[in-house]
């Protein structure tokens, strides 16, 4: 499983994003079959924006961010064994940026939690074969940022369809009551079901 964060994560909060990637892999590896190995990279390889910026509300920092998670998953695919999973697991800005590296990347899964939209209209937008899921905690603020997408001054303002909406086409699944910050908080809907998702477990996710 690869996270890929959102906005206001650096080395300066570094400890968070590595605490939910401990959280992730100590349930992967507790649920994963009898010699099964489990990895989770936690990738902070862009300047991710700040919750209170222009930046935000735009794809400029996902679409130079996009290149580097492609080679990400490049170097993976190299370094394991023919037919190892792999999820994305995106948070907030983080899923706008799986969506600009999406188009004919080599991964079974991307996960878009608590996301603000993607850029895209439909899960088909993302042009990928890997299966499309997404998930908003029922205390997630995201759920009250308009879903719209404005050209303005030469760039564009918004990310369109709210990706857990039926309109979008994701697989929608059960993120229980949680917080913006809290999709990978121990015991929870969220993270049982991302665990699901990264062992290739579909039938064993639940959904709202």
């Amino acid at each position: 499983a690869v996270l890929v964060p959102g906005s206001d994560t650096g080395l300066d909060t570094y400890g968070r994003f590595r605490a939910a990637a401990l959280a992730l892999h100590r349930q992967l590896a507790a649920r994963a079959p009898a010699g099964t190995g489990t990895a989770v990279v936690a990738w902070l390889g862009y300047e991710t924006p700040g919750t209170v910026s222009t930046s935000v509300a735009t794809t400029g920092r996902a679409e130079a961010a996009a290149p580097k998670l492609r080679a990400l998953v490049a170097d993976l695919r190299r370094i394991t064994a023919p037919g190892t999973g792999v999820a994305l697991l995106c948070h907030s800005y983080g899923s706008v940026v799986c969506a600009r590296a999406a188009e004919g990347l080599d991964v079974d899964d991307i996960a878009l939690l608590g996301s603000p939209g993607t850029g895209t209209g439909t899960a088909a937008g993302l042009r990928t074969g890997a299966r499309i899921w997404a998930a908003r905690g029922g205390g997630d603020w995201v759920e009250h940022v308009p879903h719209l997408s404005a050209g303005l001054f030469g760039t564009t303002v918004g990310f369109g369809t709210d990706p857990v909406s039926p309109d979008f086409g994701a697989r929608v699944f059960d993120a229980g009551d949680g917080g913006h910050s809290d999709y990978f908080d121990p015991g929870s809907r969220s993270l049982t079901n991302l665990v699901r998702i990264a062992l290739g477990e579909t039938s064993e996710v639940t959904h709202d």
